[in-house]
């Protein structure tokens, strides 16, 4: 698509949807599907695979390519797709990037590779080597609490003046200054997401295109209610939905995402709550805070408190 189109279209609340597993460890492709068309039918406007939320560091790149393929099928135009593509690895960022152009994805996220910890220089060559290889629009992924580098904003810049199809950021980063920086460098017309909870909706405040949240894993009505209020100019709404959703934002990142995303996904009868290792589940501590918290949301009846 025409990147200004894509500017237009590649906004509102977009599930990074988890990878579900089977008790044997193998993609349970089922309850994937099951997920993603709930999440449709439940008002996400996007839907993102192999982010953070999908663990695509426990997956192989073709079991990576196989889920980014379930979903396209799955989606089947109903709302856009920007898988994630990106990996501490270069050549296979490559790879996943034109594999998701070769399939017609609207989009591709792409990480600040994590572990390397590269410089601003590096980070920039890389970002530029991948959006040269493509004509998809590109998303950047910078997470700073993940990748161990924070992506300066006069990298961004310079990416988005050089690479036209680097259109926008998801910014899991808690600087709020530096996420203003990045619409005032990088222009308004920018696609800014916010990847942190509580800045959902300062983000659209300021600006932002709206929000990769994996709150929406659990909760995606609410999720997307948020963006719909603020586009209907509803703040007393928005400012309602934030606080709402806080306590279960708060609960769902007490352990490492997707743990306690997958623990009440397992609650609410959606997948088999399994994880791969190194990953390992919450405590039964903070499982029964997962579940006192979406009992008092209305997510499971009240009964389940004692089973």
């Amino acid at each position: 698509m025409a990147y200004e189109e894509a500017k237009k279209k590649l906004r509102g609340s977009i599930c990074p949807v988890v990878t579900p597993f089977t008790e044997s460890g193998e993609i349970d492709e089922k309850a994937f599907i099951e997920l993603i068309n709930w999440q449709i039918e439940s008002g996400s406007h996007g839907i993102s695979v192999t982010g953070t939320s999908g663990e695509p560091s426990s997956l192989t790149i073709a079991e990576r390519k196989r889920v980014m393929n379930l979903a396209m099928e799955t989606i089947g135009g109903r709302v856009f797709f920007a898988p994630g593509t990106g990996s501490t690895n270069h050549d296979e960022t490559m790879e996943l990037t034109k594999y998701a152009e070769e399939m017609g994805a609207d989009a591709a996220m792409v990480i600040v590779p994590y572990y390397n910890r590269p410089n601003q220089e590096a980070l920039y060559q890389h970002f530029k080597t991948v959006a040269d290889s493509v004509k998809t629009p590109i998303i950047i992924y910078n997470i700073p609490g993940r990748s161990a580098v924070n992506m300066d904003v006069s990298t961004m810049k310079r990416l988005a003046e050089e690479c036209p199809n680097i259109v926008g950021v998801k910014e899991a980063n808690k600087d709020f200054e530096h996420v203003n920086r990045v619409l005032l460098n990088c222009g308004r017309d920018f696609l800014l997401y916010s990847g942190i909870e509580l800045l959902c909706y300062p983000m659209l405040a300021i600006g932002g295109a709206g929000f990769i949240s994996a709150t929406a894993n659990v909760e995606p009505v609410k999720v997307a209610e948020l963006y719909n209020a603020w586009e209907a100019g509803d703040v007393a709404r928005c400012q309602d939905l934030h606080f709402e959703l806080m306590p279960l934002n708060d609960v769902l990142f007490k352990d490492t995402n997707p743990g306690p995303a997958k623990v009440a996904l397992g609650m609410m009868g959606k997948i088999n709550p399994k994880l791969r290792l190194p990953l390992g589940f919450p405590s039964e501590a903070l499982k029964k805070e997962v579940r006192d918290t979406l009992i008092d949301l209305g997510k499971l009846p009240k009964e389940a408190a004692t089973t």
